[in-house]
């Protein structure tokens, strides 16, 4: 790697400058990678993690106070930036648009990682066609006392569907604890077309594999299951893209795989330094995706086969909000997923009785997207407590509000 220094360093990355400020600011204590280490190691990389990202807006996730805090989400480009850097505007559901970043090559890949991009978060489309997506995204999420094996059954299975219906799969680690299928798709169907075939191929998946797979959006009902995750598909929705970095101790890394090497993989295997000499060995596994686009006929035919995937019913207080099938209480929101934990652990310390009869499943803890960041909410599924030792909802443990201070426009 390269020598670590304080003052900022310029790089000529094909012709071009670019500027890394900090160069030597520790971003992963663990391994003791700094700022400059992960531009060194997307431009070994860039080969892979283009074929990821390239021509495609991109949210910028940026890590500017290190991983130990949340990170913010811009949508805009900076106002500051190289002419080089390209733009796509885009306009969402909500009447908002945003000119976004569009990563062409090394060099742009470069920039952003110098603005704290630790992961890259590019939209499934490309800049020349907005709106119809050229990437089927299955994201295979697994519940809480889920393992490794699960993950890969449920994954071989969401290939066998692919297959079925036309499509190629390439696998590759999330870089948390699940995984990662995209399958490329000719720019022919809009957002919502893609989407309800993302979610017809996770009801497949999840009738093929009863137990082990759901296609259940709500996380209470999804018991210890590995939930393919069709939402990824929404227009507004972003994943991190191959060879991305992920905010974790050990700079783990969203890795391409071969199929053959799935099952005898592990997430923590695939790290930034394990990931250099990997790609330095074999190139990327996924090198051949850009040449096995598909249709989703095949897809949207079994959606009308299928019908409407079963709603849930209606609450009665007359909000029109969905009603939860199982006993939820709610437990604490905080900034910070530490702090959720930490208010987790005060509740079980209450009620000592009702915590040991949780299941891992049972304990829902959810991100939820803020203004520009993400907040904490703990819920507790009281299923297998019996009812009459179940805790009435009280006061939360915490109670942050991420949108206090803010003013709304009227």
């Amino acid at each position: 790697m390269s020598p670590k220094t304080d003052k900022a360093t310029m790089l000529e990355i094909d012709g071009r400058e670019v500027r890394v400020s900090n160069p030597g600011k520790v971003v992963f204590p663990e391994p003791g990678l700094t700022k400059l280490d992960l531009v060194n190691y997307y431009l070994a990389v860039a080969d892979g993690a283009l074929r990821g990202a390239a021509g495609r807006p991109m949210v910028l996730k940026r890590f500017v106070k290190g991983i130990d805090e949340e990170a913010f989400f811009q949508k805009r480009a900076p106002e500051k930036r190289p002419e080089w850097i390209d733009t796509a505007t885009l306009h969402y559901a909500s009447g908002n648009s945003a000119e976004e970043v569009v990563v062409r090559d090394a060099a742009a890949l470069a920039w952003v990682v110098n603005l704290g991009c630790l992961d890259l978060n590019p939209h499934p489309v490309r800049a020349e066609d907005l709106d119809h997506p050229d990437e089927l995204r299955v994201d295979l999420d697994p519940m809480p006392g889920v393992d490794w094996s699960q993950i890969v059954d449920v994954a071989m299975v969401a290939r066998e569907v692919l297959a079925d219906h036309g499509l190629v799969g390439w696998p590759k680690t999330s870089g948390s604890r699940g995984m990662h299928i995209y399958a490329r798709i000719e720019p022919r169907w809009d957002y919502r077309e893609v989407r309800l075939a993302a979610e017809t191929l996770a009801r497949e998946v999840e009738r093929r594999a009863p137990g082990l797979a759901s296609a259940k959006w709500w996380k209470e009902e999804r018991g210890e299951s590995v939930f393919v995750d069709f939402n990824q598909n929404a227009k507004d929705r972003t994943v991190a893209s191959a060879y991305s970095v992920r905010p974790l101790p050990d700079a783990r890394v969203s890795t391409p795989l071969d199929w053959e090497e799935v099952r005898d993989s592990r997430p923590e295997l695939f790290t930034v330094s394990t990931v250099l000499r990997r790609f330095a060995e074999r190139g990327d596994a996924a090198a051949g995706i850009d040449d096995a686009a598909g249709g989703l006929d095949a897809l949207l035919r079994l959606a009308e086969e299928l019908g409407p995937a079963e709603k849930p019913p209606k609450s009665s207080d007359g909000s029109g909000r969905r009603q939860s099938t199982m006993p939820l209480i709610e437990i604490a929101r905080t900034k910070t997923k530490p702090e959720s934990l930490e208010a987790l652990e005060r509740w079980k310390a209450k009620h000592p009785d009702v915590a040991a009869l949780l299941e891992p499943a049972d304990v829902l803890v959810d991100g939820m997207r803020g203004s520009s960041s993400l907040w904490y909410r703990i819920r507790v599924n009281l299923q297998h407590v019996p009812e009459a030792q179940r805790p009435e909802q009280g006061a939360l443990e915490a109670d942050y509000d991420p949108w206090a201070g803010r003013e709304w426009n009227t």
